[in-house]
């Protein structure tokens, strides 16, 4: 293991580990198929612009307009698909760009000679949450993306002699935030940065250098255009989305009102294991650095604002039961930024960069053993649909959005009323569940084409096939 790692200070070695975990994740980013419910969904909004031609209102569905969320990360989707095609790569293609353009910017933050460039990357590469992500179709990267653009740039611009761009970065960071997801990237941000300011006061003079007025033109120029073109097109979004997705959800879980979404109901507080399995394996040592720091009595403002930006975004979930696991991934850049400003007072290092990495060669050694089949072929329509893709198929009562991405939008719905007034052959997809609440006269007329756990894509005949 030495002789593997010898010298652990070196850019060539840590440079071959950041393209290793890279490689993998890219890998998995063309081979494992767009899952229900949030990655196929965004996926197929993405398919629908591009076919539609329509840029401004995101559609769920043809006709539908989908006012959960703004549309940067549709954007993107939609952009690789035009220019490259619709495989699961290139749907996830700009997500992963991202990642690793964040993970690379990480490496002005190695600390001195001692580090190598790829060390605070190749850690953030390895944080769980982080490497699921390069490759999620979701918008929870470009939401993260622009918090670390703001939080990066205010740091940047209160340095005694920093560039006059670092301050205009923060507000298109903010305006990016805004097209990303909304008023949260301020949520997010502005909390920690005034909690910081407050903490170390001589901040309150470098805060006159930021171009307040100019700036916030620029992020009102960014984002304030598709807001209004939005509500334009489609009259209620701006009410659904301000009141509804971001105060209503926050304090209901199961907010009656969600048009799009699933109830995310958890336990009070469960944030913070949210944010202890994302971090892992380094989630208890900066426990431990984070106690010794405090104890120690010596501030230093660095590690303060990290620890600010880290900790604001659980406390401010913690009182919130509507919540998932990709909330914490805003805070996995300061979580890996603090763990390089400790990693020089960590004694097995060695032993830790083997358990960073264990994460990402597990995910693709379960991949290639053939054991997630079952979990994809659960929670994918794609094995199903694609074998039928030239067919018109047909689904009872509702629609994954797997079967609508895969089947590019040709599926149609039908009910079990208008099954049995039909006289023609169909080619049908059904789950399990729905087969067993047909009467022995429609289930008679079935013939199983192809089956998968939860589901099956059956031709439905034009008399019945065996005795009911």
């Amino acid at each position: 293991m030495k002789r593997l790692l010898p010298a652990l200070n070196k850019n060539t070695q840590f440079g071959y580990f950041f393209f290793f975990v890279v490689v993998i994740r890219l890998i998995l980013n063309g081979v494992v198929p767009l899952m229900d419910k949030t990655e196929a969904r965004y996926s197929e909004i993405a398919r629908l612009m591009v076919e539609t031609g329509e840029w401004i209102v995101p559609q769920i569905d043809y006709g539908i307009p989908f006012w959960a969320k703004p549309p940067l990360s549709t954007w993107a989707s939609a952009l690789s698909i035009q220019f490259f095609g619709d495989a699961e790569f290139f749907v996830r293609f700009p997500y992963a760009i991202i990642c690793i353009v964040m993970a690379l910017f990480l490496g002005r933050y190695a600390r001195g000679q001692e580090q190598s460039f790829f060390l605070p990357g190749f850690i953030l590469l390895t944080l769980p949450e982080f490497f699921l992500h390069l490759g999620v179709v979701s918008t929870d990267v470009f939401l993260a993306f622009s918090i670390s653009l703001v939080m990066l740039s205010f740091c940047g611009g209160n340095q005694a002699h920093s560039k006059s761009f670092w301050r205009y970065l923060f507000f298109v960071g903010m305006g990016l935030g805004l097209l990303a997801k909304g008023p949260i990237v301020g949520v997010l941000t502005v909390p920690p940065i005034v909690l910081w300011c407050f903490f170390n006061k001589t901040v309150f003079q470098q805060l006159k250098k930021f171009p307040w007025v100019l700036g916030s033109l620029l992020t009102i120029i960014m984002a304030l255009p598709w807001y209004w073109l939005a509500e334009l097109r489609s009259p209620g979004f701006i009410d659904y989305f301000f009141v509804g997705e971001h105060f209503k959800r926050y304090v209901d879980a199961n907010w009656a009102g969600d048009k799009y979404g699933f109830p995310k109901n958890q336990p009070l507080g469960m944030i913070w294991l949210f944010l202890m399995g994302a971090i892992l394996p380094y989630a208890f040592l900066l426990i431990k650095k984070t106690i010794t720091y405090c104890r120690v009595g010596k501030p230093n403002a660095w590690v303060t604002y990290l620890l600010f930006w880290l900790l604001w975004t659980p406390l401010f979930f913690t009182v919130s039961k509507s919540l998932i696991h990709p909330y914490t991934l805003p805070v996995m850049v300061p979580a890996a930024l603090l763990i390089v400003h400790f990693w020089d007072t960590i004694s097995r290092k060695r032993t830790l960069i083997y358990a960073g990495m264990a994460f990402p060669v597990l995910a693709i050694a379960v991949y290639f053993s053939g054991h997630m089949d079952r979990v994809f072929q659960t929670n994918s329509d794609k094995y199903l649909v694609t074998p039928f893709a030239n067919k018109t198929l047909y689904t009872l009562n509702s629609k994954s959005f797997s079967s609508q991405f895969y089947s590019r939008g040709k599926i149609r719905l039908i009910s079990a009323e208008d099954l049995v007034q039909n006289e023609d052959t169909l080619t049908l997809l059904i789950t399990n569940k729905q087969m067993k609440q047909l009467n022995d006269t429609l289930t008679a007329r079935l013939i199983c084409l192809k089956a998968a756990p939860k589901k099956g894509i059956y031709q439905y005949a034009t008399k019945a096939t065996h005795s009911p």
